[in-house]
């Protein structure tokens, strides 16, 4: 049995919403096809983007969304996106599969998309092979309201007022794909080019610096050394390989007991890496001023057999919705750093919580972490003990419970709980102090087996059902969670 020890009358600060972020790159089927389909598609659209996707998406009450990439932000020239569609510049996308990329899906369709979904635009600038004026040329484009070029251009381009824009990241791994840099040379660079973000009128651009690579720690201590006070955020950038190989990752769906142990073991090295981060960050900034924004994580498996390797694609089973949970209690733990976390990628690409296939859409079970977990957006969260069973495995042992609290705006106290292990049930002996318990209701994603996953034929072989398997006992809460699976209770 696990003990845990919820401190209801205990708040710790706020969970923020941003940490439910998520990533859209020009990356395979992401945008095209996954959101982009045009205004001629017999694909039911609004104004060429999607209506499954836009209402699946609105579901999850997506707070913020980043855009164009990735790898691919460091090759992306703004204004090749822009004007009238049959007009725009046609390039190849060399990171990712070297398909042609007509641009179609630009500035103005991003904007309306997040209008749409009603989440607030991130957006990555061009430091790799972009110029400084490019980058604050599109800032003028988007944010200015009054005449000058660009404001101009934006208006012919038929948007008379300017958008808000608050999040805006000034290059994209830097230390690699976007231009191969040592982190002295990068700091130089993102103090130049955030010089030139500009804000116009009454909107403040919030700026965010290329982090670290996973556990690469002196770039952190160089960019907060030499660039802190220039900055809002710092991004990091974690994929959870079960494997450790980058050219043979493992299967998404073909896996063993092992494998999913693994997997487990590698998405809880983020609490490591958060903390190790974070500490560099506090002796520069130990107010907590500058932000740790985990831009891109989730899993990343090989591609699914027979599609295009540059296109990322791979299924997603309850071994994802697993990460997912536990990444969102990491987050939770440490939000009073981690103030923005933007899962990779949010349509057809890596960890996505929705696949499509022609006209067809399916919601993956990471999908379904996120609708539970929803309910923590903007919560207090609240002071949790846990003393869990180990998880053992080969030699190696984590816990067997992932767990995190919060209080909302209403007064109702969630929790959610992870069953890490692929055979045996838990049993969770819930202490709840400072408020007297007289309700529970609740929900569960779980699976019969670790490689359960959705498919176009069978769309809700993982699915979310009500949760009622817990009882009182001498005042305590007694929750048994089954095997590899996700709770989040209401208690009130």
């Amino acid at each position: 049995m696990a003990k845990l020890i919820i401190n209801a009358d205990s708040p710790k600060g706020t969970i923020d919403r941003n940490i439910y972020g998520h990533f859209s790159e020009h990356l395979g089927r992401c945008i095209y096809e996954g959101i982009w389909v045009g205004l001629d598609s017999p694909i039911p659209n609004t104004e060429g983007m999607r209506n499954d996707v836009i209402e699946a998406l609105k579901k999850l009450q997506i707070p913020v969304l980043r855009w164009p990439g990735g790898c691919f932000a460091d090759e992306y020239h703004w204004k090749d996106g822009v004007g009238p569609a049959e007009k725009r510049k046609r390039m190849i996308n060399t990171h990712w599969g070297g398909v042609l990329e007509n641009n179609h899906f630009g500035t103005h369709e991003f904007l309306r998309l997040c209008e749409l979904i009603e989440a607030e635009p991130y957006i990555s600038g061009n430091v790799g092979s972009g110029t400084v004026a490019e980058m604050s040329e599109w800032v003028e484009y988007m944010t200015f309201d009054g005449e000058s070029p660009m404001a101009n251009w934006r208006q012919e381009n038929g948007r008379e007022k300017p958008w808000k824009l608050t999040y805006f990241g000034v290059g994209n791994e830097n230390w690699g794909c976007g231009g191969d840099m040592r982190p002295e040379y990068y700091a130089d660079l993102y103090r130049r080019y955030a010089c030139y973000v500009r804000n116009y009128g009454d909107n403040r651009i919030f700026k965010i610096a290329c982090g670290a690579n996973s556990a690469d720690y002196n770039w952190t201590e160089v960019l907060m050394r030499e660039a802190a006070k220039y900055m809002d955020g710092l991004s990091l950038h974690y994929y959870t390989i079960p494997t450790g190989n980058w050219k043979d990752k493992g299967s998404a769906t073909d896996f063993g007991e092992l494998e999913w142990f693994q997997t487990l073991e590698k998405t809880l090295f983020m609490d490591e890496l958060i903390t190790r981060h974070d500490t560099i960050m506090t002796k520069y900034d130990p107010e907590k001023r500058v932000a740790l924004i985990v831009d891109e994580w989730g899993t990343w498996f090989n591609v699914e057999p027979g599609t295009n390797p540059g296109f990322l694609y791979q299924q997603n089973t309850m071994r994802d919705a697993l990460v997912a949970g536990i990444n969102l209690n990491i987050f939770h733990k440490h939000s009073d750093r981690v103030r923005m976390a933007n899962i990779a990628q949010v349509v057809n690409v890596l960890q996505s919580v929705i696949l499509t296939e022609g006209a067809d859409m399916l919601l993956t079970p990471t999908y379904h972490v996120f609708d539970m977990y929803k309910v923590h957006q903007g919560a207090s969260l609240i002071s949790t003990h846990a003393e869990s069973p180990s998880y053992e495995m080969n030699g190696k042992k984590i816990d067997q419970l992932s767990v995190s609290a919060s209080l909302d705006t209403a007064n109702q106290l969630h929790i959610s709980l992870c069953n890490l292990h692929h055979s045996d049930h838990l049993e969770v002996n819930c202490d709840v102090r400072g408020r007297t318990v007289r309700s529970v209701t609740g929900r569960i994603l779980t699976s019969d087996n670790i490689q359960s996953h959705n498919t176009f034929d069978e769309p809700e072989t993982v699915k979310l059902m009500d949760f009622t398997n817990y009882r009182f006992e001498n005042d305590q809460l007694i929750v048994t969670l089954p095997a590899k699976s996700v709770v989040t209770l209401r208690l009130s």
